[in-house]
Parts: C-alpha cells; structure tokens; sequence
C-alpha cells in the first residue's frame, strides 16, 4: 500500500502542462525591409515594433511566399511553398477544401480565431471563404483588389455565423477599423482559453492615402512635405490622388507601428504579454504604385540594401522583415540568421499550439528551437518560389547561393543567374559562369521543387 501511495503522490505532484501561447500575427502590405528603423531606417518613425525587435528576436534571413500578396498569403496559410501551394499569383483563385491552414488546425485545438483585415485566398460562396477556413471571427476585406482603397465603402464580416458585407462609416479608413476590430477582440477573450489573431493590415500598399494625424510628422510648418521634390498623383486613376507620395508612404508605415505599440500595450495592461507571441512581417516587398517611383524607393532605402521590388524574385521582392516578441521566452536583442520562410510559420505555430498532425505535402520546418533557443534547429536544403507575371519567374536560396531565371514562358531552359549572398547581398555580381556545377545543381532543384498546376503554367 506504501508504495502505490507514494505512486500517487508523485503524479500528483508533477508540475501541470504549460498553457499554450496566445499567438498574434501581424501582416503589412508592400513593406520593404528597410522601412523599419530596426532594419536600418533613417526617415520613418518606427518606435514600438523597433521595440519589439529590441525586447524579442529580429530574424535577418527570412522570406515571404511569393513577391506578391496572394500567393505569398497562400503560402504562410498552407505551410506550403509556391512550386507545391494552388494559388501560384493574384486573382480569383480561392484554397480549396482540401487545403489545411493555420486557424483550422489551431481552432481544432481550443483556439479562438480572429482575422482582420486583407483576406484574398476566398470570395464568397467558394471553398476559401473565411468562414469555411477556420475564422470564427473576421472583418475585412475579402477580394484583394478591395484592399487597394484606404477608405472603401463596405467591408464583409462573419455575423451570427454567416459571412455579410456591410457599409462602413462615411470617411472611415479601413486598417483604423481593422486594429479596433482587434483590439476589442483581445480585451474580450477570457484569460484561460488561447486565441490567435491574424491582424493582416493593408498598409502601405498603394493607395497612399491616410488620416491626417500620421501624415502631421512627415509635414513642415507650411504643411508640404518634409520630403520635397515630391511629384503629386493625380485623382482620376486607379489609386486615389496624393501630392506628396513619399509623406504619404512614410506615414502609412508609421500607422502600422503606432497600431502595434497600442496591441503590445493592451497585452500588459491585461497581463497576458507574457504568455502572448506576436510575430511581426510584410508579404512582400515595397511597391511602386499608386503614385511611388523607384526614386522614393532609394530615398527611403525601402530595399535595404537588396536589389529589386514587389514583382522581383531578387533579395528586394521577397527577403522580409520578420520579428518575434514573446517575454520571458524570447531573449531580449537577439538577432537571428536563421533561413526561413512563410511556410514554415504553420508548423511552428502548430507546434507551440499542440497540434499533433500536421497536413500532408507541407514545405515548413518549425523554427521552435531556435525561437526558444532550444534544442537543434533543422534547417532547410533550399528555399524555393516561383512567379508567373513578367515572363515567370524563379528563385532558389541554397545556404548563401542565390539562382534566379527570368523569362520562363519563353524558355523553360533560359540561363540562370547566380549570385554569391555572402559576399554580394545586393546581387550584383553574377557568378553563374564561374561555377557551373552550383548551376547545374540549382537547374536541378528547380525542376525537383516545380509541381504541375491547373491556374499557373509556365
């Protein structure tokens, strides 16, 4: 009898299961890796989401899933890279029913899902339709399209279970009705049941155009830009007009961040900062739309020191910023070189959400060990994406080896490019002939990592 009493008491005693994190994930649109004062930036204020990176982990090799947002929002929902995920490019392709993503698997787990904003992977009616993906909550914007207009007229939202469109406030700005859609959302959620919240906002994309109290510190006393020569866009186009286009994007950028310091302060005046990750990144890289040109794009350095835009597969289009917050289990000022990519965001927040089975024919690997600091980090052979505007495209990062064909439609053999990250971030220097056997490796796992598709064929 001693012994089994003693039994007991030792499984009595061992300590309870760790409760899962609240996950927060926030998504901006068009943001280049240098507008983030954490990443180099001189001219915008980025104080708050700088502080995240000062008090988390800033990742400096991370990509997004493609150089547009569609595909690269298909590719962080699915875990699945561009060569293997259905939606390959933008337009009217919805996930399919048998497309697995991240609020499902974690609302299967007790999960409250919530998602604000920029959608564009399901209009209504189709099988990726926000309701049928997991969301028990949702206000935005369902057709990416919609999302280019600072202050539409209707957005849609899940109301009594069913999916509506509604009109909003006359003169309202959508991304302020997306963080308050949020953070009313964190300050119902009761302490003991996790939720995870998709904040994906639709700033800066072009249109530039936002309230005037983000525009006051990029004005001077006269109220033109602090940024002169600016070159106005007019109205009339697709974009909404804007005389001071560099103001406007600095502006927009800052918008972002004061949304992001009002979440993190909410988080500790409820005090569930601590068991709360917040992760932090752009869908691709910085636009020149709407009014922006390429010369805004060097003024701001909005490219890092990268090459290439939203569109390129070079470093500029698809090497993002990426931050991750989480006090008291990430390490303050750590600064990780880590290779990752959007789809591997699905098995780590499955692994930290206790999800047991992950879906088949994903790309991701968890990058868990290496947020905690915990054990091995598995790394990834290479890094893949494919793009179908432009000619095609494609692009592989093998450890520092970077290979980019372009004009795929026309030859589906066309040259490879190479460069050496190394010692060439900026991708100027094509080495291709200098190692034919790194080509001929990159040819070949650009012909392993390709997958026939339906929508998108070079």
């Amino acid at each position: 009898m001693g012994s089994c009493n003693n039994s007991k008491t030792k499984k009595q005693d061992s300590p309870p299961p760790e409760p899962v994190p609240n996950i927060i994930f926030i998504l901006a649109d068009d943001m280049g890796i240098g507008d983030l004062g954490c990443y180099g930036q001189e001219h915008i204020l980025t104080p708050h989401i700088d502080r995240l990176a000062a008090e988390g982990m800033r990742f400096t090799q991370f990509y997004a899933g493609s150089t547009v947002c569609a595909p690269s929002r298909a590719s962080l929902m699915t875990g699945q890279h561009t060569g293997i995920t259905h939606i390959r490019g933008n337009g009217e392709y919805p996930l399919r029913e048998t497309d697995t993503i991240i609020p499902q698997l974690l609302q299967k787990e007790g999960y409250t899902t919530a998602m604000y904003g920029k959608w564009g992977l399901g209009l209504e009616g189709t099988p990726g339709e926000p309701l049928k993906k997991g969301w028990d909550h949702f206000t935005g914007h369902l057709h990416h399209v919609d999302a280019h207009y600072q202050r539409p007229d209707s957005l849609w939202r899940i109301r009594n279970g069913k999916l509506e469109k509604f009109d909003t406030p006359e003169g309202s700005y959508a991304n302020e009705i997306f963080a308050e859609e949020a953070l009313s959302f964190i300050e119902e959620q009761p302490k003991n049941k996790p939720f995870f919240l998709y904040l994906s906002f639709t700033l800066p994309h072009a249109e530039l155009v936002t309230a005037e109290n983000y525009m006051e510190p990029y004005l001077n006393e006269s109220g033109e830009s602090r940024f002169m020569p600016e070159k106005p866009w007019p109205d009339g186009k697709h974009y909404g007009g804007q005389p001071y286009p560099k103001a406007a994007y600095a502006a927009m950028v800052s918008s972002i961040d004061k949304y992001t310091g009002r979440i993190t302060q909410l988080l500790k005046e409820k005090g569930i900062d601590e068991n709360t990750l917040i992760l932090f990144s752009s869908d691709n890289g910085t636009h020149i739309e709407g009014g922006r040109t390429m010369e805004d794009v060097a003024f701001f350095e909005s490219s890092g020191s990268y090459k290439g835009v939203k569109r390129d597969v070079y470093e500029g289009g698809i090497h993002e910023p990426f931050i991750a917050y989480w006090p008291g289990k990430i390490g303050p000022g750590r600064i990780s070189d880590h290779i990752g990519a959007f789809w591997d965001v699905l098995p780590t927040l499955a692994e930290l959400g206790g999800v047991k089975k992950l879906p088949a024919n994903i790309n991701g690997i968890s990058f868990v060990p290496e947020l905690l600091g915990k054990g091995k980090q598995a790394e990834h052979p290479y890094l893949y994406w494919e793009f179908y505007e432009q000619g095609g495209k494609q692009a592989v990062r093998k450890q520092n080896w970077k290979a980019v064909r372009l004009q795929v439609k026309k030859n589906r053999h066309a040259p490879l490019e190479l460069y050496d990250l190394k010692t060439d971030p900026g991708e100027k220097h094509n080495v291709a002939k200098k190692h034919p056997e790194i080509v001929k490796e990159m040819e070949r796992i650009m012909q392993e990592a390709h997958t026939p598709n339906p929508l998108f064929s070079f």
